[in-house]
């Protein structure tokens, strides 16, 4: 089960985050997945990422994270032969992902329309930050612009802090689940109509359209959010709190769970005060009822905390670092962290991650490492029907 787009050919002719992690998305799920990349320097992800030696070799650790089992060609889109490959391509293909500004593909001659007459079972998806309609839609947009733009920076952080970045590329990861979500919609769609599909997702509004309560509190009664640091604004006492060692996110969202907190914190008497004894109240006097919580807790590590309220059923676990995280026995019995084994040429096996689920209770594995630049060109022209003198001549020519 966990190869349910088995027989379903992608074009990825995405670059950096938001496109190559949709397609790895696909991959996962069994796809095939062609990364068509512009000859001699390839996906930008090539070159990003903490790692110098890796990023030289065009190899970067960006790279690595999402393109485990795509297979890789180069093709020149600006030139008669590489158009005319990339042509041949798409009769095959399912699917087409890209991520370019809105109008690129058109003006190289290769846009939906163009397209679909050569294959109109294909879906097209196209992935960029605003959208490929509306005023904004030729504006630059990397994960942070999108942030901005968003709301999302103006609620991360408290009073003091606020505006911040969230601390990984969210609208970038939301935007590319958003357009596999899409896809595997309009793949499920095609096997009623015959037809195929053009997709076209906005990176801004997949993003708001994560926000939640943030933004349901604004529509619906006209509540403007504000930062409010680690603290949660639906309830009280629901947030991140000091120990004796360590931070500990506690969830006491209900009365009950309230009452048990203050019970294990030998407080009992909190839960009759004035300030705190109701939902709304406690909201009121969230810092004063922060302060008392937090004088309780410092007589024990987080650690402790945490088994101590999970088993009295308070909602609570520690604040991990990354490492820390992915060394969670959960995330080892799950097996999220896969070995891919050492793409060619390259010192190191790799590690990536697994999508956070299972079907029928198999993992989705990458079938293959991430690919070297072009690696994949020859055999691929060869399944498309070229001969290797063919070949010979567009490599020639600089069409592939």
């Amino acid at each position: 089960m966990a190869g349910v787009l088995s027989g379903i050919r992608v074009l990825d002719l995405t670059n950096v985050l938001a496109g190559p992690f949709c397609a790895y998305q696909l991959a996962l799920l069994g796809a095939e997945v062609i990364k068509v990349e512009v000859p001699e320097t390839g996906d930008l992800a090539r070159v990003l990422g903490s790692d110098p030696a890796l990023s030289k070799d065009l190899m970067g650790a960006s790279f690595l994270a999402q393109n485990a089992g795509k297979s890789s060609i180069t093709v020149n889109l600006k030139s008669d032969g590489g158009r005319a490959v990339f042509m041949r391509l798409v009769a095959t293909a399912d699917v087409l992902v890209e991520n370019f500004r809105p109008g690129v593909m058109e003006r190289l001659g290769l846009g939906w329309e163009t397209l679909r007459t050569t294959n109109p079972r294909l879906i097209y998806c196209a992935i960029s930050g605003f959208g490929q309609t509306g005023p904004m839609r030729y504006a630059p947009a990397y994960d942070q612009i999108v942030q901005g733009f968003s709301g999302l920076m103006s609620i991360t952080g408290d009073a003091q802090s606020a505006p911040l970045r969230v601390g990984s590329p969210v609208a970038d990861s939301i935007g590319g689940l958003t357009a596999a979500f899409a896809i595997s919609g309009a793949l499920v769609g095609r096997e009623r109509t015959g037809e195929g599909a053009f997709i076209d997702v906005s990176m801004l509004e997949a993003t708001l359209t994560t926000m939640g309560w943030v933004v349901s509190n604004y529509l619906i009664c006209g509540q403007a959010p504000t930062p409010m640091g680690n603290d949660n604004f639906t309830a009280a006492p629901s947030g991140t709190f000091r120990t004796g060692e360590g931070l500990l996110n506690i969830a006491a969202n209900k009365q009950e769970q309230f009452v048990a907190l203050v019970e294990l914190l030998d407080r009992p008497e909190l839960a009759r005060d004035p300030r705190f004894a109701e939902r709304e109240a406690r909201k009121k006097h969230r810092a004063a009822l922060t302060a008392e919580i937090e004088a309780g807790l410092a007589g024990k590590p987080a650690a402790a905390w945490e088994f101590l309220l999970n088993n009295a059923g308070v909602p609570s676990g520690r604040v991990l670092s990354v490492p820390d995280a992915l060394a969670l026995p959960q995330i080892a019995s799950r097996g999220l962290v896969c070995d891919v084994g050492r793409p060619t040429g390259l010192d190191r096996d790799i590690s990536v991650l697994r999508s956070g689920f299972t079907i029928q209770g198999a993992d989705a594995d990458p079938p293959a490492p991430p690919p070297r630049l072009g690696e994949h060109t020859d055999a691929v022209l060869l399944d498309l029907g070229y001969s290797e003198a063919e070949i010979s001549g567009l490599r020639e020519r600089g069409d592939v």
